[in-house]
C-alpha cells in the first residue's frame, strides 16, 4: 500500500557556527525506508525533532524529499491527492460553519450535490459519535467532540490512506484515552490503512499493529516491532505482555539517545 524508499530531507535553518546569521543544513531524514501493507495501523514513534511529522507530510505530497521516493498504491506521490487525507493535532475547523458543515466541506469542493454530501456526513457523525451535534459551532464543542468532527470530515472521502499527526496530543488524559478507544471502534468498521505519529509509548501500543521507533535527528528508523495484544479482552494497559512491550520500547528510545 504504501512503500517509502530512502528518504532525505534537510531545511535551511539559522545557527551557522561561522558567524551570526548564517545558515546551516539540518538533516530532518536521512534514509528512512519502510513499507505498509493495505488495511495497517502503523505508529511513527519518537521525540520531538525526529521528523516524523515531516515524513508525514512527505507521505501526503505537501513537501517533497530531498531524494529518495513515496509510492501509494504504486504511484510515485508528487503533491496532494484526494485519497489521502491528514488529520492534525490543532483541529483546523471552520469557526463559522457548524459540525456539519465543516463535516460536508471537502465534498462541497468537490462539486458533489448537497443531497448526496448530507447523506455522506450523517454517516460519518453517526461513525464518529456526533449524532445530535450538527447544527453546534466549534466553540460549542469539547476538544474531544472537535476532534472527532475532524475525523469524520478526513472521512468523508473514503481515503485510501489515513495520516494522522498526533491527533489527540492536545487533549487530557482521560479524553486522550476515550478517543484512542473510539477511534479503535472507527477503524474496525472503516478498516482504512493509517499512519499514526505519536510522542507516547502507550498510545502506539493500545492503537498499532506495528510500531516504528525512529532515532533523535536526524531521523532513521531503529527499530519496528510487530504488536500483537489482544484488544478484545479488558484494558489491554494491564496485559503483561503491554507492559513487556512498553519497557522494551523505553529502552530503544534510551539507548539512541
Amino acid at each position: 500500500m504504501v512503500e517509502v524508499r530512502e528518504i532525505r530531507k534537510s531545511f535551511a535553518v539559522r545557527g551557522d557556527t561561522r558567524g551570526p546569521g548564517r545558515l546551516r543544513q539540518l538533516v530532518a531524514l536521512d534514509g528512512v525506508r519502510f513499507t505498509v501493507q493495505r488495511g495497517e495501523f502503523v505508529s511513527l514513534l519518537g521525540p520531538s525533532g525526529c521528523g516524523k511529522t515531516t515524513l508525514l507530510r512527505i507521505i501526503a505530497g505537501l513537501i517533497a524529499a530531498d531524494q529518495g521516493e513515496v509510492l501509494v498504491d504504486g504511484a510515485p506521490v508528487t503533491g496532494p491527492r484526494k485519497d489521502r487525507c491528514m488529520v492534525f493535532q490543532h483541529f483546523g475547523l471552520l469557526p463559522w460553519r457548524t459540525v456539519l458543515g465543516n463535516v460536508e466541506f471537502p465534498l462541497e469542493l468537490d462539486g458533489v450535490p448537497k443531497a448526496d454530501r448530507r447523506v455522506s456526513a450523517e454517516a460519518c457523525l453517526q461513525l464518529v459519535g456526533l449524532r445530535g451535534r450538527e447544527q453546534h459551532y466549534p466553540h460549542e464543542l469539547s476538544g474531544g467532540m472537535q476532534q472527532r468532527v475532524g475525523i469524520a470530515r478526513a472521512l468523508m472521502r473514503k481515503p485510501v490512506l489515513l495520516l494522522m499527526d498526533e491527533p489527540f496530543g492536545s487533549l487530557d488524559a482521560q479524553t486522550r484515552e476515550q478517543l484512542q478507544e473510539e477511534f479503535l471502534r472507527i477503524w474496525a468498521v472503516t478498516r482504512n490503512t493509517v499512519l499514526f505519529v505519536t510522542h507516547s509509548i502507550d498510545e502506539a501500543l493500545v492503537l498499532s499493529n506495528r510500531i516504528l521507533v525512529f532515532t533523535p535527528g536526524p531521523g532513521r528508523i531503529r527499530a519496528e516491532l510487530d504488536v500483537q495484544l489482544d484488544r478484545t479482552a479488558g484494558d489491554v494497559r494491564a496485559s503483561p505482555e503491554f507492559g513487556k512491550l512498553r519497557a522494551e520500547i523505553r529502552d530503544l528510545l534510551r539507548e539512541s539517545g
